[in-house]
């Protein structure tokens, strides 16, 4: 557990969140990817390896000219 960043009171804990990449025309959500929440604000923190596995699937995404794709996190990153 971390205190957040954002609001200075509340302390982090496990859950999910939704997060939404946008680039040029192309609008990547996932959902329910893995984060630490703060309890008091909500602010979700997402870690860097899975925040570098979302970027590669938005970028595939861009390179397939997909407008709006949303996505449920892969298994492998919870």
């Amino acid at each position: 557990m971390v205190r957040c960043l954002i609001c200075k009171h509340g302390e982090t804990e496990a859950g999910h969140t939704t997060v939404t990449l946008e680039r040029g025309q192309t609008v990547v959500v996932f959902r329910n990817v893995p984060a630490q929440e703060c309890a008091n604000c909500g602010e979700a923190y997402v870690d860097k390896e899975i925040t570098a596995q979302l970027l590669e699937e938005a970028e595939e995404a861009v390179q397939a000219r997909v407008q709006v794709d949303v996505r449920e996190a892969a298994p492998s990153l919870a």
